[in-house]
């Protein structure tokens, strides 16, 4: 996380809000020579404490989670490289405009036989927002197909004890200058999402 306040603002529940709607991030384990990383999508339930997630029974990860292991799963969002030519005053850098949340807390495995039920929430929920196509179901499996898959993966549960969040939308610039900038990311950025960063510079 950015150590400047400027930058940490935003409240815990936009911060979870914005981990729920995006259901996807990086999830780092310590172990011994450099962490262990795996991208994974999630639910994240409606307080906010616990993420569900599966893993791919051969992940190095799973092999640690013979007991709850400490981890931390970042969610990333838009992004740009930012030109200092964009801000319309002297002396400027270049920098990085993001957003960024921090879920940390402990992972454990669950149960096998939650696993279905785990993935029928997983893809309802990201099925939902793909109206008005008839929404994908398990049910649409071949009989034993499914059944064949389950065996690759295994259910966890991750309970958050920490929610951190990083919006780095250049609020330490002048109200113009920041203008600049998003203008120049709508239009000439560098990065991903960038109608999405630019309107959160222009509202921050």
């Amino acid at each position: 996380m950015h150590p400047n306040p400027a930058f940490r603002g935003e409240s815990t529940a936009r911060n979870l809000e914005f981990a729920r709607a995006r259901g996807f991030g990086v999830l780092a384990v310590a172990a011994e020579g450099a962490p262990l990383i795996s991208h994974v999508p999630f639910l994240l339930n409606p307080d906010g404490d616990v993420a569900e997630l599966h893993l791919v029974r051969s992940n190095p990860i799973v092999r640690l989670l013979s007991e709850p292991v400490a981890v931390r799963l970042a969610v990333s969002g838009p992004d740009s490289y930012v030109s200092p030519d964009w801000y319309g005053v002297a002396d400027q850098v270049p920098t990085w405009n993001y957003v960024a949340v921090h879920l940390t807390g402990e992972l454990e495995l669950c149960p096998q036989e939650e696993l279905p039920g785990l993935l029928d929430r997983l893809s309802a929920y990201f099925e939902a927002r793909l109206l008005p196509k008839p929404a994908w179901t398990s049910a649409k499996m071949t009989p034993g197909a499914l059944e064949r898959m389950l065996r690759m993966i295994v259910p966890c549960r991750m309970r958050v004890s920490d929610v951190q969040g990083t919006w780095k939308l250049g609020q330490n610039k002048p109200e113009l200058a920041r203008y600049g900038a998003a203008e120049g990311i709508a239009t000439a950025g560098i990065g991903a999402e960038l109608d999405a960063l630019a309107a959160l510079m222009r509202g921050a």
